[in-house]
């Protein structure tokens, strides 16, 4: 899959990166961050879409994250901002070309923010309204014009691959893979058996559970470097923690086949060839997130590993469908959720180079390298 504008627009984490390199020039036009009663003037830009998305919020009036400032309005504060007036401001934006750090960040907003489990939030709402497409297009123009974002469309960098470990540790790959996954592939039955009877079939019902549907975390999974910003892997973490410092090592590849996730059509491919069904344990999470109504399968990774040795989500393939319900026939769809940006994650054919390992750290919401 080539990255282009309908590509970057086909799914809620590639329109949330646009939008967010909208609020970043919105931000940077404005200058200093406003005061609260600032935040009263629709006119500035990076006010009007804090407004839009906020009164789209589902959590709005009862709890709220705000991006701006330090104002908590209630539910009948403030100006009323539309997606068509939101969309008007990033109309009016001076958009400019984007550096390495630009969409970096917004990458990185996007895909911190992304959520599984629960309704989009207002800013998910906003940037999938008709209006706001629309003024979305020239951003996406500009941002897949860039030469920076031109990694985001390529297969697994096989000669720079780095595994992050959070808080200093290192993943080792397990002994038995296959073994580890046919015990992940019986949980996953049990899983699926307990919850088709003891968790309602109304999807709309207000029940919790599992929401990934990546392949166990024993297996080693690991990104390309980003020059001297270290791995994609320290910046690009769904449901992330909070981690404050991490360990990169690089790995030898030497594996065989990899499958590209490059964009819906290959995921829904590897579910029509090994499909695990996930009805009962996914229904209540993925309705809050796409309002589907129907049966879920995910790939059974127990038979996936005997046609490859890895499985790669580009990161255009990961814009393009993250979060969306990909129809895969017969009454069934799947989901991509909980797997990063840019991540392989490997059966076979990878040894980590521990002597070559490197220490970063969290400075001022970014990652710096601890020198040796």
């Amino acid at each position: 899959m080539i990255l282009d504008v309908d590509t970057l627009l086909a799914g809620p984490r590639g329109r949330r990166v646009c939008l967010e390199y909208a609020r970043g020039r919105a931000d940077r036009a404005r200058g200093a961050e406003p005061a609260p009663e600032r935040l009263q003037d629709p006119s500035d830009a990076a006010t009007a879409l804090w407004w839009a998305a906020l009164r789209l919020d589902p959590a709005f009036g009862t709890s709220t994250v705000l991006t701006l400032g330090t104002y908590e309005p209630g539910p009948d504060e403030g100006p009323t901002v539309t997606a068509a007036e939101a969309a008007s401001a990033v109309d009016a934006l001076e958009l400019g070309a984007p550096t390495a750090a630009d969409l970096r960040n917004a990458l990185a907003i996007s895909v911190d923010v992304a959520r599984y489990w629960q309704e989009p939030d207002g800013d998910d709402i906003l940037a999938a309204t008709d209006e706001m497409v629309r003024a979305l297009r020239r951003v996406a123009e500009v941002i897949v014009a860039s030469p920076h974002a031109g990694w985001w469309a390529t297969p697994v960098a096989r000669d720079d691959q780095w595994t992050v470990g959070w808080e200093g540790t290192r993943p080792d790959p397990p002994e038995r893979v296959a073994a580890m996954l046919d015990e992940w592939r019986e949980d996953a039955r049990v899983e699926e058996q307990r919850a088709a009877i003891e968790r309602p079939a109304d999807p709309t019902a207000n029940w919790g559970g599992t929401w990934w549907s990546i392949p166990p975390a024993p297996l080693v999974s690991s990104t390309r470097r980003l020059g001297a910003d270290g791995p994609a892997g320290l910046w690009f973490v769904e449901d992330t923690l909070g981690w404050q410092t991490a360990a990169a090592t690089p790995l030898d590849v030497h594996a065989g086949r990899v499958i590209e996730i490059d964009g819906p059509d290959a995921w829904i491919d590897l579910c029509r060839r090994h499909p695990l069904v996930v009805t009962a344990s996914r229904r209540h999470e993925w309705y809050r997130t796409t309002g589907r109504v129907g049966d879920w399968v995910q790939p059974d990774w127990s038979k996936v590993v005997k046609e490859a040795e890895g499985v790669h989500l580009s990161v255009a393939g990961y814009l393009s469908s993250a979060g969306l319900a990909l129809d895969v026939g017969d009454g069934r769809a799947s989901m991509i959720a909980g797997w990063n940006p840019d991540a392989t994650y490997w059966f076979a054919g990878v040894s980590p180079r521990p002597a070559e390992q490197q220490q970063w750290r969290t400075v001022d919401d970014g990652w710096e390298r601890v020198s040796d």
